[in-house]
């Protein structure tokens, strides 16, 4: 029996290409993904890659959610997460509209705290607490910010806009992600704060990478650079600094440029031995363990999949980091682990990642490709391995 369901990643694929007139070697030679990848994909004897599936997104014109298949709808209605989607929209939607009569805004501590915990929270995998509970804040801290506007107060909002960007993307939802980023931007603006606009262009040039576009992904990490270098020097601005070079390393590793990758990920180690380990700077877990987690990323970007196992079997977590960013790397890792066939320890790390953040794992796109990655190959895995499918697909 098989939990893969008929809906995956390579039969939308070749929905796709059918609905466009478009044969197997057509969709190839425009996409410039190898004819023997494309097709094993489709069939679902290989998993797709990010950079297939983007590939294949640019080329036929569609967002990366649509290949992928996200929201998963069907699994956020059955974890009741569905309905708290609307409510962060409409959240969202009334940035502009000034103080609401109806609210009467708490002191700004108890909202800062409020807003902190939520970070922390988000960080810690509590997807469903955090997602029920921050249209209230943003609301009030809306309110707060058009009642008594300053600095700390538009600051207040924009971290309230970025979790909500957090709660979104990892759900799936990239539009909403957008806007949440937009509104963060609108917000630190109003503070004038330039390491703030950095982590906006950080965040942005992500939403550049999932989609493929790492050109526009690239210039967006110099932008964000360059409005660093407004920013007081110190510890706070280095973080995002090394950031910033991180996800270039990334993006530059998905283009299948190692040159330039290496370049970020060099710069990345040298300013993080400056700042040491810096997991509560703006929650962006930078610091040494960081570099290393981003370098086992960039060897499997590059399709150097042994290398990346290697490394990243070799890279200690500290137990402070927290556990989104641990169940994320244990999802590379057995991406990883699958491509090299090590596909028991893969398994195991898939294991890892879903009990060190179930939410945030189960709505992965990492996780289900590496796991239709595990069914594909028919390999004799434990009884639990369905399991996991069903949980994926419940």
């Amino acid at each position: 029996m098989h939990a893969l369901p008929h809906d995956h990643t390579g039969a939308r694929i070749k929905r796709l290409r059918l609905e466009r007139h478009l044969t197997q070697r057509a969709l190839s030679d425009l996409s410039q993904v190898p004819y023997s990848t494309l097709t094993k994909a489709e069939q679902g004897v290989i998993p797709a890659s990010p950079h297939v599936i983007a590939s294949v997104a640019r080329t036929l014109r569609v967002d990366v959610a649509t290949v992928t298949g996200q929201p998963y709808v069907t699994e956020l209605r059955a974890d009741e997460l569905d309905i708290l989607i609307r409510p962060i929209r409409q959240s969202l939607d009334v940035y502009d509209l000034g103080a609401d009569p109806d609210i009467t805004p708490r002191a700004h501590q108890l909202l800062a705290d409020d807003a902190e915990g939520m970070l922390v929270s988000v960080r810690s995998g509590e997807i469903k607490q955090v997602a029920s509970q921050l249209p209230g804040l943003i609301l009030e801290t809306t309110t707060a910010a058009h009642t008594a506007p300053g600095r700390e107060s538009w600051l207040l909002l924009a971290s309230t806009y970025r979790t909500a960007y957090d709660v979104t993307s990892k759900l799936g939802y990239g539009d909403l992600a957008a806007i949440a980023l937009a509104r963060m931007d609108w917000a630190a603006q109003r503070g004038s704060d330039a390491v703030v606009g950095g982590m906006y262009r950080y965040m942005r040039a992500l939403t550049y990478l999932r989609e493929g576009e790492y050109r526009t992904g690239a210039r967006l990490v110099q932008l964000g650079l360059s409005t660093l270098e407004q920013a007081d020097a110190g510890r706070e601005r280095d973080v995002v600094t090394g950031q910033l070079h991180l996800g270039a390393a990334v993006m530059a590793g998905r283009s299948q440029d190692k040159d330039r990758a290496e370049a970020h990920l060099g710069e990345a180690k040298r300013i993080a031995a400056g700042t040491g380990e810096a997991a509560e700077v703006h929650w962006l877990s930078f610091g040494p363990t960081n570099v290393r987690v981003h370098h086992v990323s960039v060897l499997a970007e590059l399709d150097e999949y042994g290398a990346a196992a290697e490394k990243g079997a070799g890279v200690q977590i500290p137990r402070s980091w927290p556990a989104s960013r641990r169940s994320h790397h244990h999802a590379e890792l057995a991406r990883a682990q699958m491509w090299t066939g090590d596909m028991d320890t893969a398994y195991r790390n898939l294991l890892v990642a879903r009990k060190t953040a179930p939410q945030q794992a189960r709505y992965h796109p990492t996780v289900r490709e590496t796991y239709a990655g595990l069914e594909a190959a028919k390999r004799q895995l434990p009884d639990s391995f369905l399991s996991f499918g069903s949980w994926l697909h419940a």
